[in-house]
This record gives structure tokens, C-alpha cells and sequence, in this order.
């Protein structure tokens, strides 16, 4: 059944595919087919159950198809799809937002993480009256034109520099520095301090792989955008809700004036949200002049599923379990890596409900490390775990998403699959 339906898809779809790292360009083969999915599992079109770590590339942190979240959307989707016009589901989830991050005393929802950065660069050059823009090799935040360049995810994936179509004059104001390189940063403020509108970053990288920050880094960051009235811009869409319950900027305790979210924060339905300052976002039209807007932002569907969802990881200890679970497998990984043939070979990073298992020796600090590791070995363990019943991302420049429906159970048989798999 993958097989053909892979075979159809590849006529009506670039690629086969409608996201590019779906199509299993970094580890070959053919893509499975996920006809439904539930708690920790997926299952194929052939019928093969898999233990699930995709996790709709984290957007899914509760389970698949947990109660609350399915009555959620059935009981939204009953009083109508969508409206074009204010709800109050808006403002319950904006509340539970704000509960979490109080740096973002205000909001804007969007459709995708995407939109949300793009919106928040746009309100920075807005607010500072400066074009450029300074972001970190490896990190990914969505395929606008201005950040496509030395960026993760799909684009390291596929081994291109940046896109087609995206033209010089559109990275002119771009600029970019080595992720967790203190001295390069220190020197583009020197050269261009009075030209930046904004640091962008993924406090801890997750899409080179799961790169956390080292010590100082984002300090230094939020004393440098100060120093030179710069913006500084948290993209926290893979990392709020994951890392802590207040995101990258609670863990490390640095605040940023603006905050992209996606992802957890719809409950598994497209949305996207950016905020942080008032006075900033004062200026976000209808209130000032700096434009932004959506159709479907807002969507009551996505309201009800991310409302659910958060509702639930307020409870600090539903975040405890999660990361309890994460860190068990982490270190089984690291346990499995170090008694068989690749000891010394590959290593595993973790924080909050992410982790990824490099094939480097120790877990990278920068892109540049992360991309000496040795790809076909992933390829080989990326399938060798899929025979054995586990999902991972097909791709080493992708963290592997826990989700509470992951249990001692579901850790245990993954545990088994990567000692047999890594023997």
C-alpha cells in the first residue's frame, strides 16, 4: 500500500510530498503512509504499528487523539469552522499564553510558525526603524525569503544553500553568525550594532538537530540587543511548552521583546502566534501602521485544540512526567550507544521532551558540527528502528518529540529496538 500510494502522490505532489523532509530524501526508501494515529502510536497503510516520535514534528505533546482534545474540536467544529471574526476561544488560549510567558503581555494569532516569525521580523524593522536582521546558521524559522539563508531543517536536509527564487536583494539585510559563537556576535555588533533591528534565534536550536545554548550565549544576546536598542526575538516554536511550561526564556531565565509560538500551542491543528511587548505590538495594525493579517488566524477550531491542550501543561507536574520519561530514554540511548560497535561514535542530547541522537562523537554546539555527522549511519539506524516498530523524523537535523502518551512501556520497547538496532 506505501508503495502505490507513494507512487500516486508522486504525480500529483512535488516530490510526493507536501513538506520536503517527508519524502525520506535523507535516509531512502519510501515514506509511510500514517492513515491514523493514537496515545504514543502510529499506524501505516499497511497496517503496521509503529511506536510514534515524529509527533507532527511536536505539535502533538499531549498523545494522538486524546479525549479532551478530539471533544475540543468536535464540540468547536459543531458551532461552526470559522467565522472571519473575533471569539472568545482567542482569548482563553491568549490568557493561558500569557500565564506561561509573561513576557508576552500581548498577541497576535497566525496560521502557521512561519507567518508568526516572518510578522515578527517585519515588526522589528517596524519598531526600529533598521533593515537588518541577525540570525544563526542552522537555525530554521520558516521559508520566508529573508531567512532562507544557512538555515536548518529541511533546507540542511536537502543539502541546498538556501532556495531557488529567493533573490540576493531579499538577503541583503540578513546577516549570520555561527550558533553559540560569543565572538562573532560581539563582532557584528561592533560593525553593524546601529543597523540592527534584531537578533533572531531558536533559543535551543532544534533544527540542526537539538543544539542547546552554551553558557553566557543567550546572556550575552540579551545585553548586546539592549545595549544597542535592538530587538531581541525568541523563535519558540518547537521550544515553548517543550523545554519548560514558560518555554526557553523560563529555563534560562532570559526575557526576549518578542516571542514566536506555533506548534503545541494548536493542539495538532495549524496555528502559529507572535507577541511580547506592548508597546511593540502597539503597533500592529488596526492599532498602528505595521500590517499583518489572516483569514483563518485565530481559527476556533485551533483555539479550542490549543486551550485543551494547554490547560493541561499548566500542571507542573504533567511537565515533570514528560521530561521524566525524555531523560529515561536519553540516557538508555546513551547506555545502548556506549556498550555496542559505535561506542564513541554517536552521542545524545536532551532538554525538557526533546532529544535527538547524534552520529558524532559528542553532541554538537554548532551547525557545523552537527552537520560532520555520519549520515548513512543514521540512515541505517533510522531504518533499522523502523523494522523494529519505531517512528523517528527522517532526518539527523530533527529532534525526536516525547509526548505525555509516552509511557514506561512505549520507553522500554524503544530501549530494545535501539540496543538491537545500534548492535
Amino acid at each position: 500500500m506505501n508503495d502505490g500510494l507513494f507512487a500516486r502522490a508522486r504525480e500529483l505532489f512535488p516530490g510526493g510530498v507536501n513538506s520536503p523532509v517527508r519524502a525520506f530524501g535523507a535516509v531512502g526508501g519510501t515514506p509511510r503512509f500514517v492513515t491514523r494515529a493514537e496515545g504514543a502510536y502510529v499506524w501505516d497503510a499497511d497496517g503496521v504499528k509503529r511506536i510514534d516520535y515524529v509527533s507532527s514534528w511536536g505539535a502533538i505533546i499531549l498523545g494522538h487523539a486524546v479525549s479532551e482534545i478530539v471533544e475540543a474540536i468536535s464540540s468547536a467544529a459543531g458551532r461552526g469552522t470559522s467565522y472571519g471574526a473575533p471569539t472568545p476561544g482567542e482569548i482563553a488560549l491568549a490568557e493561558r499564553i500569557q500565564a506561561a510567558m509573561p513576557s508576552v503581555e500581548r498577541m497576535r494569532f497566525t496560521c502557521s510558525g512561519t507567518e508568526a516569525v516572518m510578522s515578527a521580523v517585519r515588526l522589528a524593522r517596524a519598531h526600529t526603524g533598521r533593515s537588518k536582521i541577525l540570525k544563526f546558521a542552522g537555525c530554521y524559522h520558516g521559508h520566508a525569503d529573508s531567512l532562507l539563508t544557512a538555515a536548518g531543517s529541511g533546507v540542511a536536509t536537502m543539502g541546498l544553500p538556501g532556495s531557488a527564487g529567493v533573490t540576493a536583494d531579499a538577503t541583503r539585510d540578513t546577516l549570520v553568525a555561527p550558533y553559540n559563537d560569543l565572538d562573532s556576535v560581539s563582532e557584528l555588533f561592533d560593525r553593524f550594532g546601529d543597523q540592527l533591528a534584531a537578533v533572531l534565534l531558536e533559543p535551543v536550536a532544534a533544527n540542526m538537530g537539538l543544539v542547546l545554548p552554551k553558557p553566557g550565549f543567550l546572556e550575552l544576546l540579551r545585553e548586546q540587543t539592549s545595549a544597542h536598542h535592538a530587538l531581541l526575538v525568541f523563535d519558540e516554536v518547537i521550544t515553548g511548552f517543550r523545554v519548560a511550561p514558560g518555554g526557553a526564556q523560563e529555563r534560562y531565565d532570559v526575557t526576549p521583546d518578542l516571542t514566536c509560538l506555533g506548534k503545541v500551542i494548536g493542539g495538532g491543528l495549524p496555528v502559529g502566534a507572535f507577541g511580547g511587548r506592548a508597546d511593540i505590538m502597539a503597533l500592529v495594525a488596526p492599532e498602528g501602521p505595521m500590517y499583518q493579517a489572516g483569514t483563518l488566524s485565530g481559527n476556533p477550531l485551533a483555539m479550542a485544540a490549543g486551550e485543551a491542550t494547554l490547560a493541561r501543561l499548566t500542571d507542573r507536574d504533567v511537565f515533570d512526567r514528560l521530561e521524566e520519561q525524555t531523560t529515561r530514554l536519553a540516557a538508555g540511548l546513551g547506555e545502548a550507544i556506549d556498550a555496542g560497535p559505535h561506542a564513541g561514535r554517536a552521542s545524545v542530547a536532551t532538554i525538557g521532551s526533546l532529544l535527538t541522537l547524534f552520529w558524532t562523537p559528542r553532541p554538537p554546539t554548532s551547525f557545523a558540527e552537527a552537520q560532520a555527522g555520519d549520515g548513512e549511519a543514521f540512515a541505517s539506524f533510522f531504518h533499522a528502528m523502523l523494522d523494529r516498530g519505531v517512528s523517528l523524523p527522517p532526518s539527523p537535523y530533527e529532534a525526536w518529540f516525547v509526548t505525555l502518551a509516552h509511557g514506561a512501556g512505549e520507553v522500554d520497547a524503544t530501549l530494545a529496538a535501539a540496543r538491537e538496532a545500534l548492535a
